[in-house]
């Protein structure tokens, strides 16, 4: 609910003034613990919060003193151009003559309304309830209008929110619309300040990439000290929606940005927090992963060689310089030197694969995470059937099974050397979690930033767990998103038109539990979550050891109860994809999901067309019978799925798509609108709610 929306569901008795305070809706016995400190000092707008200060474009507070019986403050309109109001106001009854000095009316200086300078404004302050809980006013204000001159009455109330870091300001006169209030909201000076920076897509070694490598290490540094250093990436990043989030910490979470511009500016920015370099070598490429690991041990940055000399301007120091030490030799070869140098420093509980792009190319989006956490960094291959690739296999083999049981993986697997597949059983084989991918960007921020004080995250349910939903003689179809949300097709065109089905990253609870708490925020009635994949985390349940399933599986159920979750995903690709391998899961494995998740209605598999089809317990698991590709034309899109319910020809007959990132949801319901009166799109809870009523579908488990 909107600051607006609270407000207007609230009314004060009598009138409210002209620099009213604003009501802050919190409980009565929690304001009462404020003392005065809490409310001494500046307070600044938030802009984004705030009605609209003409002229100044801000206002902001300076408490000078607050006591039991009197109240001393400045209020200051503007910045460059300004007018301060002096307040020192007696508390308890008596009537405060303020002198009338300026003409100016407040933040509404463009109507046509002035003060009478000479005049004398009285103002009655006292506290309600006990002292410091809340600050009440009542004005009498000398003003003139295009009629003459008036005595303009009001009253006002100030308070601050439960951890004292944030104020409110109504403002309220009786001849205002008392739906249309003016509300100002402020934090304390300094509080939740931070700097952004714009990425280019440019992520060449010879473009953009020493430059770009350079702040996300920087990020990594300034961000141990608080969520400092915010990047907004790129219109071709995976994650589209850095930008939206940084608008929404700015609305939601009182945090002014200040815009940085090159690197010499940042470093000028954080010169008391960065202090050493690390140098990497253009002509390997893995230099630079090694390096993200000495960057976090020695809280570094990154350079390669044309910006030592900015470096050796600012007075940074060099911790270790990789040109030409690893010239010639392979990257087993360069990981094991690492592995021998570092491995003993670093985190068991998190390591980051650096892969993704290969070649002249890398996007460490993820490396400031990393370093966060001090992790080792590499890109070893995960494939154990490819001899190439051999020794590196061996090696990565050796790393995951030096981490904890349920450690994390950041980053992602290496498009040149192994398949995701091969990198996510060998995880899971050591009950290690993934979560990628190499592109996730400000984490190192965004795990600094905690829900809002009682948020609680509300699903969008349609039906009731123990409710009995009986379908009719029709095609049932539901469409779901996976991938994080979606990567990035969250924000784009036509969500909330249709029933629409999300997999949410179930350990960003902890990892950016504000940005969960965005989407939950922006989630229409249309929009479900569910939690995946296997695990808590990306996991393959049968790459999982049976000992370490239960305790996997109990981290879910708590993930998928914070997040109030109710449908559980498989994807399991431990025995190759769905066409040349077995995507299915054995009866044995969904038991023990069954039986540890008691709380959940249903769950679904694949992520290419799947055949596991089981009902049990009044819960049913259903596969995708379809894919929607991304170069796929809407015609044949349409025509497959036509095929599809021809060849299931029994009703209900339960149709359920997996839909990629690059496909928005007006795509997706431009194809459904032209399947006919025949089908009908359905919520996903609802669709395995009735697939559990009457299934239709032949029952398949992969054999044991």
């Amino acid at each position: 609910m909107s600051l607006f929306s609270l407000v207007r569901r609230f009314r004060f008795p009598g009138s409210l003034c002209l620099i009213g305070w604003s009501l802050l809706f919190t409980a009565a016995a929690a304001r009462a613990e404020f003392t005065a400190p809490s409310w001494e000092g500046s307070w600044v707008m938030i802009p984004e919060q705030s009605s609209t200060v003409d002229v100044f474009d801000t206002v902001s507070l300076d408490f000078k003193s607050v006591s039991p019986d009197r109240v001393h403050l400045i209020v200051h309109w503007g910045a460059q151009r300004s007018v301060d109001e002096p307040l020192d106001l007696r508390l308890g009854g008596a009537v405060n003559s303020v002198p009338v000095t300026h003409k100016f009316f407040g933040g509404n200086v463009f109507m046509g309304v002035r003060r009478d300078v000479g005049a004398t404004r009285e103002i009655v302050a006292h506290w309600k309830g006990a002292p410091f809980a809340e600050l009440l006013l009542q004005d009498k204000l000398p003003i003139h209008a295009q009629q003459g001159r008036r005595v303009l009455d009001g009253s006002a109330s100030l308070s601050l929110n439960t951890d004292g870091t944030v104020l409110t300001w109504l403002v309220q006169r009786p001849t205002r619309p008392a739906d249309d209030p003016l509300v100002y909201r402020f934090k304390r000076a300094g509080y939740r300040d931070a700097y952004s920076m714009k990425m280019t897509d440019n992520w060449d070694i010879d473009g953009d990439l020493p430059t770009q490598a350079a702040l996300i290490t920087l990020q990594g540094v300034v961000n141990r000290h608080g969520p400092l250093l915010y990047f907004v990436y790129g219109p071709e990043w995976d994650y589209r929606f850095t930008g939206q989030i940084k608008e929404f910490y700015q609305q939601k979470k009182q945090f002014s940005f200040k815009q940085l511009t090159s690197l010499r500016q940042a470093l000028t920015t954080f010169k008391d927090q960065v202090h050493s370099y690390v140098v990497w070598d253009k002509a390997v490429r893995t230099s630079l992963i090694v390096s993200f690991t000495v960057a976090g041990l020695e809280d570094a940055i990154v350079v390669s060689e044309e910006l030592i000399p900015l470096m050796q301007e600012l007075g940074l120091k060099p911790v270790a310089d990789f040109r030409g030490q690893f010239t010639g030799q392979s990257d087993v070869q360069i990981y094991q030197w690492a592995y021998d140098q570092y491995w003993k420093r670093c985190s068991k509980d998190y390591i980051c694969w650096m892969g993704g792009d290969g070649g002249r190319r890398m996007r460490p989006g993820v490396a400031d995470f990393g370093m966060y956490h001090r992790c080792f960094f590499t890109d070893l291959s995960t494939d154990a059937n490819n001899p190439k690739w051999a020794e590196e296999y061996q090696l990565a083999d050796k790393l995951l099974s030096e981490m904890n049981r349920m450690a994390m993986c950041f980053g992602w697997h290496s498009y040149g050397k192994d398949k995701e597949r091969d990198h996510v059983k060998l995880a899971s084989s050591h009950v290690v979690r993934v979560d990628g991918l190499h592109t996730l960007p400000n984490t190192s921020f965004n795990t600094q930033v905690p829900l809002t004080p009682g948020y609680t995250f509300r699903n969008r349910h349609n039906v009731q767990p123990n409710a009995t939903v009986t379908p009719q003689k029709k095609v049932y179809l539901a469409a779901v998103q996976t991938d994080s949300l979606g990567i990035g097709a969250w924000t784009r065109p036509g969500r909330g038109t249709i029933p629409y089905a999300w997999q949410v990253t179930m350990n960003w609870l902890w990892m950016s539990p504000s940005v969960l708490e965005m989407f939950y925020d922006q989630a229409t009635p249309n929009d479900l979550f569910i939690g995946g994949l296997s695990g808590p985390g990306y996991m393959y349940a049968k790459a999982i050891p049976r000992d370490a399933l239960p305790a996997a599986i109990a981290k879910s159920r708590e993930q998928m109860k914070t997040l109030d979750l109710n449908i559980h995903e498989f994807m399991d690709y431990s025995e190759g994809a769905s066409v040349e391998g077995n995507p299915d899961l054995p009866q044995s494995l969904i038991d023990i999901y069954l039986k540890e998740m008691p709380e959940a209605i249903g769950f679904i598999n694949g992520y290419a067309p799947a055949y596991t089809f089981m009902r049990k317990e009044g819960r049913a698991l259903v596969s995708y019978d379809y894919y929607l590709a991304e170069g796929k034309a809407e015609r044949e899109v349409v025509a497959d799925l036509l095929e599809l319910a021809a060849i299931n020809r029994d009703r209900p007959y339960f149709l359920l798509m997996h839909v990629r990132q690059w496909s928005d949801i007006s795509r997706v319901k431009s194809v459904l609108d032209q399947l006919g009166p025949a089908f009908e799109v359905v919520p996903l809870d609802v669709f395995l709610k009735m697939a559990a009523a009457a299934p239709t579908f032949e029952t398949y488990t992969r054999p044991e």
